[in-house]
């Protein structure tokens, strides 16, 4: 519904009229095509100069959804404003949809984001010389490399990991399942703990097809996630109040911050109200791991 030529013309518009550097240029944009992004999924029928506040409220609420934290979220609405200005200022609309418009009042704080160096700090923080460190290191790889829920991660079955494909098959909330695209790193760090450190450990009667295990041979807990990290961060001196969703907050942030497609982003996440959606296209496997080897930060 022309979003194309309109972003073509903002664009224009942000190096003639406002003089913008290349690199805020560019930022505006893509903010404009997550917007468009959402719109076709969503509300398909819509252009640019048919939408309305509801719709972009609707949308930021979506991207707090996925984990964005507050000053991300400021930062595209700010992109947004930018692109609707340019429509009035064009005198293709009459009045700004984003006048209003808000980052959403959330139910709870959403765990902080981690930067890459963060990220790195926390890796390399690890001690590799223990058989309980080679597995720490390959859980945290796992969880910033594929976006996984910690209940996700616990239930990780051997047989659920495609090595010659990379990707992981994944049983989400309600049973739903999802192939999710695994990085190199990530891969890498999961075969050296599954073919070097899981052989020699005596497995517990039910966990047999576990992948990731305690020192005891059974399925590790929520909590020894939680605590895994807890004590990474009080090592490095982190200051954020981090747990095993801020690896994925942090995922979603870094491939969506970097211009990853959002439809990737959601059905690498396996969100339940995007997977149901009805228009929703199926992306196939192959875009998916693209968009991995491209965006993400460790790939």
């Amino acid at each position: 519904m022309n979003w194309d030529l309109h972003i073509k013309q903002f664009e224009t518009y942000l190096k003639l009229e406002r003089s913008l550097s290349e690199n805020s240029i560019q930022a505006y944009v893509r903010d404009a095509e997550k917007l468009k992004q959402y719109m076709l999924i969503h509300y398909p029928s819509i252009s640019p100069l048919k939408t309305s506040t509801r719709q972009l409220q609707a949308f930021i609420a979506f991207i707090s959804e996925m984990g964005l934290s507050a000053h991300s979220q400021a930062r595209i609405i700010s992109g947004i404003k930018a692109f609707f200005q340019y429509l009035v200022f064009d005198e293709l609309i009459e009045n700004d949809p984003t006048e209003l418009l808000e980052a959403p009042k959330l139910g709870r704080k959403l765990p902080d984001t981690l930067d890459l160096q963060e990220i790195n700090q926390l890796l390399d923080a690890i001690d590799l010389a223990s058989p309980e460190g080679q597995r720490n290191r390959a859980i945290l790889e796992v969880l910033y490399s594929s976006g996984l829920r910690v209940s996700e991660l616990i239930n990780l079955k051997l047989d659920h990991v495609y090595t010659d494909i990379s990707f992981l098959r994944v049983i989400g909330k309600g049973n739903k399942e999802r192939l999710v695209p695994i990085g190199r790193e990530a891969l890498k760090h999961l075969r050296i703990y599954t073919d070097q450190i899981r052989i020699h450990i005596p497995v517990k009667t039910g966990s047999q097809s576990i992948v990731f295990l305690n020192r005891r041979g059974g399925k590790l807990s929520r909590v020894m996630i939680f605590t895994i990290i807890k004590n990474l961060a009080l090592k490095i001196g982190l200051k954020k109040t981090i747990s095993p969703h801020t690896f994925r907050h942090s995922f979603a942030t870094h491939l969506i911050e970097g211009g990853a497609d959002l439809r990737a982003v959601q059905e690498m996440l396996g969100h339940q109200s995007i997977t149901t959606t009805e228009i929703y296209t199926h992306l196939d496997r192959d875009y998916l791991k693209q968009i991995i080897k491209t965006f993400h930060p460790r790939s």
